[in-house]
C-alpha cells in the first residue's frame, strides 16, 4: 500500500497554483502540463463518486456522519491504489468531525500546507462562491463553515479561516511543509525549491525553472481561456484563474472590511506576518 502526501489549504489559496507546477516539475515536458489533466498526478479526497462506491445514493443524501464513516475507506482506498506516495488535495481542516478524524494518519505519510493572506482570499473565494464580500468575509469566520454536500462533492469541514491555518500548523514536523502563496509569488525559485527538497530531492535548477515557467499564472489564466478550466464551479462569477497578484486587498476592500477580517483573525495573520 502506498501513502497520501496531503496538498492542504483553505480554499483559494493557491493550491491548484501548487499542483500545476508539481505536474510540470514531475513530469520535465517540454511543453506545459495541461491545467484541464491536473488529477494525472495528484486527486481530490471529496469526489462524490468515490464514496458512492460504498453508499450507491445521491451523495447529496449522505449525512455529515455518513460522509465521515466513509472518509476513511476513501483514504485507504486512494492510498492501496498507488504503490507509493499519492498526492490527494485537501480543503478539510484537521479536525475530529462526528468522532472521525478528516484526514486518516494511517495511511499518511505527510502534508504540504499553503496558506494565503486572508484579505486576499476573501476577495477570490467571493467570486468563486458567487457571494458579496461581506457574505463571504462572514464565511471565513464562521468555525461551523463547510462546502460540499452535493451530489458531486461530499461535505468537508472548512471551519474558519483562522482555525484551519492553526489546526494544519500548530505542531511543526519534518513530514509537515508549510508554505505562503506571497512567497510563492515574490521568490519562486527559493519557495518552489523548498518544496522539492522537502520531497527528497535537490532541485535542478533548470528543470525548477521551466517547471515555474511552466506554471506561470499567466500560462493557467491563458489555458483557460483558450480551453475552459473543468474544476471551476457553476455558482463562480467569471474564471478560475484571475489576477493571482498578492496585495490586491488594499485596492478591493473597504476599510471597515479588512478591519473586520484583522479582528477575526488577527492572531493566526501576526504569527505568519501578515500583520
Amino acid at each position: 500500500m502506498g501513502q497520501i502526501v496531503w496538498i492542504a489549504s483553505y480554499p483559494k489559496s493557491g493550491s491548484t497554483w501548487l499542483r500545476a507546477f508539481l505536474h510540470n516539475y514531475i513530469r520535465d515536458a517540454d511543453a506545459p502540463h495541461d491545467i484541464n489533466s491536473l488529477m494525472d498526478l495528484t486527486t481530490g479526497e471529496s469526489a462524490a463518486s468515490r464514496f458512492r462506491r460504498h453508499d450507491p445514493r445521491p451523495a447529496s443524501q449522505y449525512s455529515i456522519a455518513e460522509v465521515q464513516r466513509l472518509r476513511p475507506l476513501v483514504h485507504r482506498e486512494m492510498a492501496a491504489a498507488h504503490p507509493g506516495v499519492v498526492f490527494v488535495k485537501t480543503h478539510s481542516a484537521l479536525l475530529v468531525v462526528e468522532g472521525v478524524q478528516t484526514i486518516t494518519r494511517e495511511v499518511t505519510a505527510g502534508a504540504v500546507y499553503i496558506l494565503r493572506d486572508p484579505r486576499d482570499v476573501a476577495i477570490s473565494y467571493s467570486r468563486h462562491l458567487g457571494r458579496s464580500l461581506d457574505e463571504t468575509i462572514a464565511i471565513m469566520a464562521d468555525v461551523e463553515a463547510a462546502t460540499g454536500g452535493t451530489d458531486d462533492v461530499v461535505y468537508q469541514r472548512l471551519s474558519s479561516w483562522s482555525a484551519h491555518v492553526h489546526f494544519w500548523t500548530r505542531r511543526p514536523h519534518p513530514t509537515l511543509h508549510v508554505m505562503r502563496y506571497e512567497d510563492l509569488v515574490a521568490t519562486p525559485e527559493a519557495s518552489f525549491g523548498g518544496l522539492i527538497r522537502f520531497m527528497g530531492q535537490e532541485p535542478d535548477e533548470a528543470r525548477l525553472g521551466r517547471a515555474i515557467r511552466f506554471s506561470d499564472f499567466a500560462e493557467l489564466k491563458a489555458q483557460e481561456e483558450a480551453h475552459g478550466f473543468i474544476e471551476q464551479p457553476s455558482a463562480s462569477s467569471g474564471r478560475f484563474f484571475r489576477e493571482g497578484r498578492a496585495g490586491q486587498w488594499r485596492e478591493v476592500l473597504s476599510p471597515a472590511q479588512a478591519a473586520r477580517i484583522e479582528r477575526d483573525h488577527g492572531d493566526v495573520m501576526r504569527r505568519f506576518g501578515y500583520l
